[in-house]
């Protein structure tokens, strides 16, 4: 789980310093991931670049890891703090939720968002 925990945090602290190249090499070029903003999800790591510009294009929203839960073969829960605000700085979201990755061969292969803790 330890080779998990490195490449998630990496993951979080390149998608809140916004460098979506960093986090697209920790994926699977057909990652599964939520869209989380708009609903549904996409497929891809081009769909997920797409999915975030178009996001950060309407809200800033940072997202730090707290605690690891090994869920399965491969797949670790992730709770983490997530902050959402819109661009002028109004507070959003400010809260605990649920992600559980799922990795293939050292990489992420999907993302699930399980649900808000609080």
């Amino acid at each position: 789980m330890e080779q998990y925990k490195t490449i998630i945090n990496e993951a979080y602290d390149a998608f809140n310093s916004r460098n979506i190249g960093a986090v697209l090499a920790l994926m699977k070029e057909d990652v599964h991931w939520p869209n989380g903003w708009e609903g549904g999800y996409v497929e891809g790591q081009n769909e997920v670049r797409k999915y975030w510009v178009r996001q950060w294009e309407h809200i800033d929203s940072y997202v730090t890891p707290i605690s690891f839960t090994e869920a399965g073969t491969d797949q670790v829960t992730v709770d983490v703090h997530q902050i959402i605000k819109d661009l002028s700085g109004k507070l959003l979201f400010d809260g605990i939720v649920k992600h559980t990755y799922t990795f293939d061969n050292g990489l992420i292969k999907r993302m699930e968002i399980e649900k808000t803790v609080q």
